[in-house]
């Protein structure tokens, strides 16, 4: 990649120059007195800048963390040509070396990738040694954009444990689906910084990079820590529960407000003690036999009444009951409960 100083021709276009400032992804060309804004991606060293002084290091360590840019209501901003894929928030955090071939003394440049539609506030933030947080960038990033976050000095790499990156998505203009926002945390293996093989190949970068996948198509990417003391009280738990008869278990997912209706609590709180190492589809396994118990018990039983209580959420769960409705139990009726009693949340079957 090239560095201020170097000598450089464009990948895609006719020219060249010498880098005389970059700004993020954009290098500015001096072409015979002129500058011209180039994409850092685009430029091809011809001849590298010498090499900086030790005694002037790249880095300073920022004493006050730098304020995220304001954006002023009048502001104008250039139209973003959109995509399908991109409604779905895909954000990557990773290191470039300098000289990928020179692990043991180079240093690197941390950039964020925003692949989606929508604008970010982000602010990306570093632990060392287990002192407080350190705000390192803080701002805007546009759609579709890779941001120079900072360049990373070898004496950073062997203090720094873990790494943040916190945002609020949003689109400047126009109707979209709202994001909530994240903090998402990653412990970082100093070591891998002087592994050649824990550099890969990366859709959003030219050279092998150490990357960390921050959001995958709309999933924050935390990773899974599991307490085994916490792992192992939920296993007597949930062991002690299931001795329980059935008849006593299923009363804690039912409230009695109408004697004509059963109400069925389909919160998976309402089911389980504890949800540790579940993930979604297991989750959703549980509520399903639930509903199928419940249905099972009162088939047999015309013109009785069932709500189904299950939030209203994404909807996932409330397909997954029409859908097993439709298929087993195809002579009930199904329809949304009373709104002024269980809001948009929940599902009343009828038995005929």
């Amino acid at each position: 990649m090239a560095q201020i100083g170097d000598i450089v021709r464009y990948l895609n276009a006719v020219g060249g120059g010498r880098v005389t400032r970059i700004d993020g992804n954009m290098a500015y060309v001096d072409e015979d007195g002129f500058e011209t804004p180039v994409l850092l991606k685009e430029c091809v060293v011809v001849t590298p800048a010498a090499p900086a002084s030790k005694s002037s290091p790249k880095y300073v360590e920022p004493k006050v963390a730098p304020a995220a840019p304001r954006v002023e209501r009048t502001e104008k901003h250039e139209a973003v040509s959109e995509s399908p894929e991109g409604e779905l928030l895909n954000i990557v955090l990773a290191y470039e070396p300098v000289e990928i071939k020179h692990l043991t003394t180079t240093e690197y440049d941390a950039y964020l990738v925003n692949d989606s539609n929508y604008a970010l506030y982000l602010t990306y933030l570093t632990r060392a040694d287990g002192e407080g947080w350190v705000t390192r960038f803080a701002g805007l990033i546009e759609p579709g954009y890779q941001e120079h976050l900072e360049h990373v000095t070898r004496d950073m790499v062997s203090r720094i444990d873990r790494i943040a990156v916190q945002y609020v998505a949003f689109k400047p203009q126009g109707e979209f689906k709202l994001k909530s926002p994240v903090a998402v945390e990653h412990a970082i293996d100093n070591t891998k910084f002087f592994k050649l093989h824990c550099f890969r190949s990366n859709v959003y970068f030219d050279t092998p990079v150490l990357a960390f996948d921050i959001v995958k198509n709309d999933v924050p990417q935390r990773p899974v820590v599991i307490d085994s003391s916490r792992l192992e009280e939920g296993l007597k738990k949930k062991k002690a529960a299931d001795s329980l008869p059935v008849g006593k278990r299923a009363a804690k997912a039912r409230v009695q407000r109408n004697p004509d209706v059963i109400e069925v609590d389909l919160h998976i709180d309402e089911l389980l003690d504890t949800t540790a190492g579940m993930s979604n589809s297991d989750i959703l396994a549980v509520q399903l036999k639930e509903f199928n118990r419940v249905m099972n018990e009162n088939v047999r039983h015309p013109g009785r009444k069932i709500v189904f209580i299950h939030g209203k959420g994404e909807g996932v769960l409330r397909n997954a009951l029409l859908k097993e409705l439709k298929h087993k139990f195809k002579t009930c009726d199904a329809q949304d409960a009373s709104f002024r009693e269980y809001g948009f949340g929940a599902t009343q079957v009828t038995i005929r």
